[in-house]
């Protein structure tokens, strides 16, 4: 199999590893096509048919509907932020439908698989990892019998590589178009992993920050920036997990038979990201709770701090403020050893609150 058979360990990094295809063969001359510029090279990324799971050559846009009548082919197009123009032109080689060509276009779609007669529109939500946290784009895929169509945009990674591992395994690209769907969906749910990965290092860095006694302001905005990235994760994944459901139905012409076990291992990575993500947002409101009591304790302790300390300063300012009022006739006023004495008693005092108050763990 093109990824099922390698352990998840080694799936999560195939979007690092560089597959060289394979040789292809001698391409009939009848089945090559001049490409022909018609947009700008940075909205059409790639054009090309296949035919038995080999890549029979680069196609022009206006020679697709004369490719599609050839039986055994299949047109696959990957297009990046394209124009309406360039949509438009796409539409009619394919037949497309007018809503899901509106959808394609205006973007800033939620995940979703919709049918149009025997035809797939698919919606994902991309994500790669940057230095600021994960970055997401949208990714629009129209799946018919004899074509896929790629629509990026924002920021994503490119579908070179997939096509790449795609072409160096024809066996399994002859399965048409149904495969390619779940080779673009795989290569999209394996970007989530290491995204997940990132989210549990912060995690744990946010705990330590957290029960080591530095407490401030920026770990809580820290937490609250990582729950908020969480759930706009939560929102990329969590439709996929139904997406997936329906493409291993029974009732998906466009899925062959034999391609419908791959999505259901699409759809276990999806259940487990989908669990992980669960977790991840239940630790960090466990961990703001946490700080928020840890700042509460902190808190409580300085005001026994002060509190105690109040009490203790309370007695000489007490005795101090009763002998400073100037009365002529007060007791202790004439006596020799008056002063000693009161100061005495003011030490003594202070001394057994401090006592008390240390051994109470209020200092």
């Amino acid at each position: 199999m093109l990824f099922g058979t390698r352990p998840p360990c080694v799936r999560r990094r195939l979007h690092a590893d560089r597959i060289t295809s394979q040789p292809l063969r001698a391409r009939s001359r009848s089945l090559c096509y001049t490409p022909r510029i018609a947009t700008p090279q940075s909205q059409v990324v790639n054009c090309a048919a296949y035919a038995g799971g080999r890549k029979v050559g680069d196609v022009a846009l206006d020679d697709i509907s004369e490719v599609l009548k050839i039986e055994g082919q299949f047109v696959w197009i990957g297009l990046h932020e394209p124009s309406d123009e360039l949509l438009r032109k796409i539409q009619q080689e394919f037949g497309l439908h007018d809503l899901a060509v509106e959808d394609a276009h205006n973007a800033h779609q939620r995940p979703k698989l919709e049918e149009y007669g025997d035809s797939l529109f698919v919606v994902l939500r991309t994500a790669r990892l940057a230095e600021s946290g994960p970055e997401f784009g949208e990714t629009h895929a129209f799946v018919g019998p004899r074509y896929v169509v790629t629509v990026r945009h924002g920021p994503s990674l490119t579908y070179a590589d997939v096509r790449a591992r795609c072409e160096s395994t024809p066996h399994l690209l002859a399965k048409g178009s149904g495969f390619v769907l779940y080779a673009i969906m795989d290569f999209i749910v394996d970007q989530y992993f290491p995204i997940v990965d990132d989210f549990e290092e912060r995690l744990e860095a946010l705990e330590e920050e957290i029960f080591d006694g530095r407490f401030d302001r920026g770990t809580t905005s820290r937490i609250y920036e990582l729950k908020r990235q969480l759930v706009t994760l939560k929102r990329a994944v969590s439709p996929l997990i139904d997406i997936c459901n329906r493409l291993v139905r029974f009732d998906m012409a466009i899925i062959p038979e034999s391609a419908r076990p791959y999505f259901r291992d699409i759809y276990d990575h999806v259940v487990r990201i989908n669990e992980s993500i669960d977790n991840l947002r239940e630790l960090l409101t466990t961990a703001l709770e946490a700080n928020l009591s840890l700042v509460s304790v902190q808190q409580n302790e300085v005001t026994k701090k002060l509190a105690a300390w109040a009490a203790i300063l309370a007695v000489p300012t007490a005795i101090a403020g009763i002998y400073g009022m100037n009365f002529e006739h007060m007791p202790e006023l004439g006596w020799q050893y008056g002063y000693a004495v009161i100061m005495v008693a003011i030490v003594v005092t202070c001394g057994t609150l401090y006592w008390r108050f240390r051994r109470a763990g209020w200092l």
